[in-house]
């Protein structure tokens, strides 16, 4: 799939691993639409380059149905979604004050796993539609899952759970949309620099990047933003959760 003239769309894209993901498809030549809850962070990030903006929460089939028909307005379609938008809250199953409330959980399964099925269902609709590039490919769906699907620590059963479940998603989606031309490929970040680091401490986050193993510190955005832009183009990538982590595995705690 060619970047230059795709129409793009991504969710979380006000921040983070989105906000990165969407300067390098627009300096890719995009047609970048950028999703987010904040509605102010998309719209200053779409100004700044020269991008779409549309206000989305990823479990509000509505909205996320109205960003997609935003995105694919453009000449030649949506082309490439990226889903990035996802909550980290804590929790441990039993607290000091006993049984966590239920709510807890399922606010972070509803963000991360059925946020990423909504993105992921309707912007696969849309791109059925599409003409079909040299190779029969219509579209690339790109979810984002954790370490934390495979290597959980205490106190995150929900959101190890949660990107689990789309890391589990991912082949049995590629191979149902296959029929249709659009990929699925599913990546996995370690720890990296985004938002859910930045309230803690300096000497906090250079202790968790000396966990990695190399290079040992925190991964870049911009580092997640370039695998993204490998998987659009090279078509073999399909079905595949992909590791990005330098090499990290998660202790206990």
């Amino acid at each position: 799939m060619q970047i230059r003239g795709a129409g793009a769309l991504v969710f979380g894209g006000a921040s983070g691993l989105g906000a990165a993901t969407a300067r390098r498809l627009v300096a890719g030549g995009a047609a970048v639409t950028i999703a987010d809850r904040d509605g102010a962070g998309a719209q200053a990030l779409a100004q700044e380059l020269d991008a779409r903006a549309a206000v989305a929460d990823v479990t509000d089939p509505a909205a996320v149905a109205a960003a997609v028909e935003a995105a694919a307005a453009v000449p030649g379609g949506l082309r490439i979604a990226v889903a990035c938008a996802g909550v980290g809250t804590p929790a441990k199953l039993v607290g000091r004050d006993g049984p966590t409330p239920l709510e807890t959980f399922a606010r972070v399964i509803e963000v991360n796993l059925i946020g990423t099925v909504n993105c992921l269902r309707l912007a696969a609709a849309a791109m059925s539609g599409n003409d079909p590039d040299e190779e029969g490919e219509r579209g690339v769906c790109v979810n984002t899952a954790s370490v934390a699907a495979f290597d959980g620590q205490i106190g995150q059963v929900a959101y190890a759970a949660s990107k689990g479940g789309v890391a589990s998603l991912t082949l049995p989606a590629a191979r149902e949309l296959a029929r249709v031309g659009v990929r699925v490929v599913t990546i996995a970040p370690g720890l990296f620099d985004t938002p859910m680091m930045a309230g803690l401490p300096e000497a906090a986050r250079r202790s968790l990047g000396g966990t990695v193993p190399f290079p040992a510190r925190l991964g870049r955005p911009a580092e997640y933003a370039e695998l993204v832009a490998h998987v659009v183009a090279n078509p073999m990538l399909n079905g595949e959760v992909i590791r990005l982590d330098g090499a990290l595995r998660m202790a206990p705690r």
